[in-house]
């Protein structure tokens, strides 16, 4: 089945409004038509097509303000200006500000045809390469990691080959990675995947505790040890022990560790009778286990025992080419978790994406949308919809700043009272007119007016 392509002609000409529609009629293109630009703008909002045609000079508004409008809203949609009164000064303000042709009143047919038909062509082109970019992100699914670059795949293959095997490995790579989703993969593809995935977060343990914490104790063993505890080791019997930020574990601690995983058996505090355990440990960190070692920081010995399988977390700035799939993951979640309908991010949006050098990794892309998300008040993520530290904009609206105010992007309630602030901020703005608040915002009057009625505004 042919794909439908949506179009939308806008001219205050009626008779020239049915002979373009009758003209360019045939499957798999649906076409709407308006008179009026303020209704057509309207229009497109709510259709979303991939395709306008306006006429240059009408009432109320002018081609170029409508143009200006719609690339505002998406600048992926193709416009074509139609006008009699022909100037060069106009035909290059308008590509310009984003038209993608001009053509000359009366319109010649067959030209006006070829032209739509090759951009027919490219959006069923850019609709099949969004569909086989949702099938390439199913297929580049493996173990709640997301990858399609050759770094990716050979952590994948690494992964497969040594998770039958290992007892104990080593994780490293920068803070943001994804570390935890390869020790879990690691569990989940080994022998011991139908026992517990234990974690231990070794940054967040008190230096005095982490034996107690780790080996457990004896009742009497020091004051305030009332009964028996059993330690995370010994929890994680028939299964996985992940020790994460392992650079941070004492070294005192560091020396029993390399014990557990020589012997395969603890001793709880205060005790002095060893307990057999089988326990496969994996431990992870972001810092330089080497230049630790020659600190004296960290053991030699556990390295090597650890590292007999290690496995090495790239950063995003080495695999920029799975910025889209994870674009598009990240963007499923929150649509879902937000309850909005988000269908993609503009091409200058993406661009802004691709530029930014990603630091904080797959932690920080996952801010950075759940934020736009959030924030966007349209189908589709826009660069003013991004963090002020991604599009780098001088002028941030007051509602924005509020939402950079450090609120959790689980809380509903913020997502909430920052659509209000945008929505009040935007009829303040508009002086109470709902159309005018709509387009500054981008949707439709429909949808304004329902929204309006969700946060009782008046």
């Amino acid at each position: 089945m042919v794909p439908t392509v949506k179009l939308v002609a806008v001219d205050d000409t009626p008779a020239g409004l049915e002979l373009l529609a009758e003209a360019l009629q045939q499957d798999g293109l649906a076409i709407f038509t308006s008179t009026d630009p303020e209704e057509g703008l309207e229009l497109i909002y709510r259709e979303h097509p991939q395709i306008v045609l306006l006429d240059l000079v009408m009432p109320k508004m002018s081609g170029l303000e409508m143009l200006e409008r719609i690339v505002e809203f998406d600048p992926a949609i193709d416009v074509i200006l139609m006008t009699a009164h022909y100037t060069t000064e106009t035909a290059v303000e308008a590509i310009q500000k984003g038209a993608c042709d001009y053509l000359n009143k009366p319109v010649s047919i067959p030209a006006l045809r070829a032209r739509v038909e090759k951009l027919l062509v490219d959006a069923r082109q850019r609709q099949r390469a969004l569909d086989l970019d949702r099938e390439l992100l199913e297929t580049s699914r493996f173990e709640g990691m997301i990858g399609r670059s050759a770094l990716m795949w050979d952590l994948f293959a690494r992964i497969r080959r040594v998770a039958r095997h290992y007892r104990s490995a080593l994780i490293t790579g920068p803070t943001g990675t994804g570390k935890d989703l390869v020790a879990k993969a690691l569990h989940n593809l080994s022998p011991a995947s139908s026992g517990r995935f234990v974690t231990c977060n070794c940054s967040a343990v008190v230096e005095t505790l982490f034996e107690s914490e780790l080996f457990g104790y004896v009742k009497g063993a020091f004051t305030g040890a009332n009964t028996d505890k059993m330690g995370l080791v010994e929890f994680a019997h028939g299964g996985t022990l992940f020790l994460d930020e392992i650079g941070d574990m004492p070294l005192t601690t560091q020396a029993k560790l390399l014990r557990v995983l020589q012997n395969q058996e603890i001793t709880r505090v205060g005790s002095v009778t060893p307990r057999k355990v089988d326990v496969r440990v994996v431990a992870a960190t972001n810092r330089d286990v080497q230049e630790m070692i020659e600190q004296k920081q960290f053991r030699e010995d556990l390295y090597y025992r650890l590292a007999m399988v290690e496995l090495k977390t790239p950063a995003l700035a080495d695999r920029k080419e799975d910025l889209p799939l994870l674009e598009k993951f990240l963007l499923d979640r929150f649509s879902t978790q937000f309850d909005k309908q988000i269908t993609g991010i503009t091409r200058r949006a993406q661009i802004q994406l691709s530029r930014h050098s990603w630091p904080g990794n797959i932690r920080e892309l996952e801010n950075v949308l759940g934020h736009a998300c959030m924030m966007t008040m349209s189908d589709m993520i826009d660069i003013e919809d991004l963090p002020p530290s991604i599009r780098r904009s001088e002028g941030l609206k007051a509602a924005e700043a509020s939402a950079l105010s450090g609120e959790s992007l689980d809380s509903a309630s913020s997502f909430e009272a920052h659509e209000r602030e945008l929505l009040a901020e935007a009829l303040e703005k508009a002086g109470g007119n709902q159309s005018e608040a709509a387009r500054i915002l981008r949707i439709s009057r429909d949808r304004m007016r329902y929204k309006m009625a969700k946060h009782n505004l008046r």
